[in-house]
């Protein structure tokens, strides 16, 4: 073959290449959270960083279809059935309802979960070290430290011989966070009143509550939805002049008082990881469990002495960070 042929054939087969590469399909991500983008925009970033780590970057080599229910836990399982007809590659189901929801939806697209509960009790896994199946994930300790934050907040407001726990009756460990705060409470000789929520409306009404039933202080447990109301739930604890603790430091750095929990913000973002590697072809069955086990004491002195809260030297000492 002639020189000149053969180079005439090399940059054939070289445009070709590039073709091929240029249609080849781009992968989609389909990215199921039982709120909504306004309170969970940040992790979603989070979400984004750990994509590009592993290669992908949203817009030039991988897509994401997002199905945000907006905080009725109801319209998951619809969210999740569209996701599936879509047939996208990976459904990255954050928040502990969307983790069950996608969970019973599929059994052949990999799912990676984020989730703030125990994955095996929650039944997404039955191993955390070879998790099998068609889904994984990245959990962090949060619903089992309600207990802790009790703690923590009689340390702060010790005349408070009754509080108020908040918790989304709708979310799949509610009773387990309720039922640890009661066991807790008689260790401490404390009353824990429950309060549930699953609306905005609903908040409001569990503060009107709060004054007549003469809480001392406020506990939010860990839900996607109450997190989502942040500002509401600060608002009104200010408003009320009540002493409230939160399980992530978003909650303190919007102005809420103290906050005790794992940071999410990084469970996404290894989630991300996680879910770019499966796009290369790992299999999530494979893959363990991640879990996130660094812990965040978080203080806001500005929101204490707005309430008239003079914060013990000795539990400043024990945070992680101070507001100031």
């Amino acid at each position: 073959m002639k020189r000149r042929q053969f180079i005439a054939l090399a940059g054939g087969a070289a445009t070709w290449t590039i073709v091929a590469r240029a249609q080849q399909p781009v992968p989609t991500i389909g990215f199921l959270n039982g709120t909504s983008y306004d309170g969970y925009g940040l992790f979603l970033t989070a979400f984004r960083e750990g994509l590009s780590e592993a290669g992908y970057v949203e817009g030039r080599n991988v897509t994401i279809e997002y199905r945000w229910a907006d905080g009725y836990y109801d319209r998951l399982p619809a969210l999740a059935a569209e996701l599936v007809r879509r047939q996208v590659s990976v459904i990255a189901a954050t928040s502990t309802p969307a983790n069950i929801i996608a969970k019973g939806a599929t059994s052949t697209i990999p799912i990676v979960f984020t989730t703030s509960s125990n994955p095996v009790e929650l039944g997404l896994v039955t191993n955390l070290g070879r998790p099998g199946g068609n889904v994984t994930g990245v959990a962090t300790l949060n619903v089992e430290l309600g207990p802790k934050r009790q703690e923590l907040l009689q340390a702060l407001v010790p005349t408070a011989t009754s509080i108020v726990a908040l918790v989304n009756q709708t979310n799949a460990n509610a009773e387990t966070q309720w039922k640890d705060l009661q066991v807790s409470a008689r260790a401490l000789g404390q009353e824990v009143l429950i309060e549930t929520a699953k609306t905005e409306t609903d908040i409001d009404a569990v503060f009107a509550r709060l004054v007549q039933r003469r809480a001392g202080a406020l506990l939010v447990d860990t839900d996607a939805f109450l997190f989502s109301r942040r500002n509401q739930l600060i608002a009104l604890a200010k408003q009320h002049m009540i002493p409230a603790i939160f399980d992530r430091r978003e909650f303190v750095a919007a102005g809420g008082l103290m906050s005790y929990g794992g940071s999410v913000t990084e469970v996404y973002r290894l989630a991300g990881i996680y879910a770019g590697r499966i796009l290369k072809g790992e299999k999530p069955g494979d893959l363990p469990v991640q879990q996130a086990t660094k812990v965040e004491f978080v203080i806001n002195l500005q929101t204490a002495k707005a309430l008239g809260i003079a914060v013990p030297p000795t539990l400043l000492a024990r945070a992680d960070e101070v507001i100031e």
